[in-house]
């Protein structure tokens, strides 16, 4: 299991460092693909208790993090997290948001399991898990 939890790593690590101008708007656009295929799954409160602790988890690291209760309206569901990643260093908030990413994923893992989280990975992020190559994310 753990190669599956390397390769999940790699594969958030290199979305976050492509294109060097990624912004907070392009890490946004992360979550909420992924929230749309994981909030069928686990529901609103899973997802939002999941994330909450996922920030939880990643502020001892990065501080930036914001804390707090995830909007209900889809459009503005991360609007706490474009916030803190937009007053860092474009480097930071890469750094903050891909821990943030692999916070999230390994919990969701050890909930669902591997195979269903890269599952849902493949169609959020548009990737090919089986042999470790990304594509550009559609827009």
């Amino acid at each position: 299991m753990e190669s599956h939890n390397l390769l999940r790593h790699q594969i958030i690590k290199r979305l976050m460092s492509q294109p060097p101008d990624r912004d907070a708007d392009a890490a946004v656009h992360l979550w909420k693909r992924m929230a749309t295929q994981i909030i069928p799954i686990i529901g609103e409160d899973g997802f939002s208790s999941l994330y909450a602790r996922s920030i939880f988890l990643a502020q001892s690291t990065f501080p930036c993090l914001a804390a707090g209760p995830l909007a209900p309206q889809s459009d503005h569901r991360f609007a706490g997290l474009k916030t803190s990643l937009e007053g860092q260093t474009p480097a930071q908030a890469s750094e903050a948001n891909c821990l943030l990413l692999i916070t999230f994923t390994n919990t969701l893992a050890a909930l669902i399991g591997e195979q269903l989280t890269n599952r849902i990975l493949q169609l959020a992020w548009g990737i090919d898990l089986s042999n470790s190559t990304a594509k550009e994310i559609p827009e």
